[in-house]
């Protein structure tokens, strides 16, 4: 199980980085695999429209479109700086 106190893509600012590490929403967390959100993936925060959603990523080598609520259900790994 996943903490909801842990960083999700929708928390990057543009340009920053992550490792994905799991997902909230497990019904979710399906669609978000196939779309090539893999554990272990990094993903980088490219865009966020100017309402701030929907939000681009790029992630396995090509960019994404998510809504933010869909980005907020993806967990990134804690930071080792």
């Amino acid at each position: 199980m996943v903490k909801f106190s842990e960083k999700t893509v929708a928390d990057l600012n543009i340009g920053e980085k992550g490792i994905i590490n799991g997902f909230r929403d497990p019904s979710m967390s399906l669609k978000l695999l196939e779309m090539g959100c893999l554990p272990g993936t990094e993903v980088t925060l490219d865009f966020i429209a100017p309402l701030g959603c929907p939000v681009g990523i790029r992630v396995a080598g090509y960019h994404l479109s998510l809504r933010k609520k869909e980005a907020a259900t993806i967990v990134l790994k804690p930071s080792q700086a």
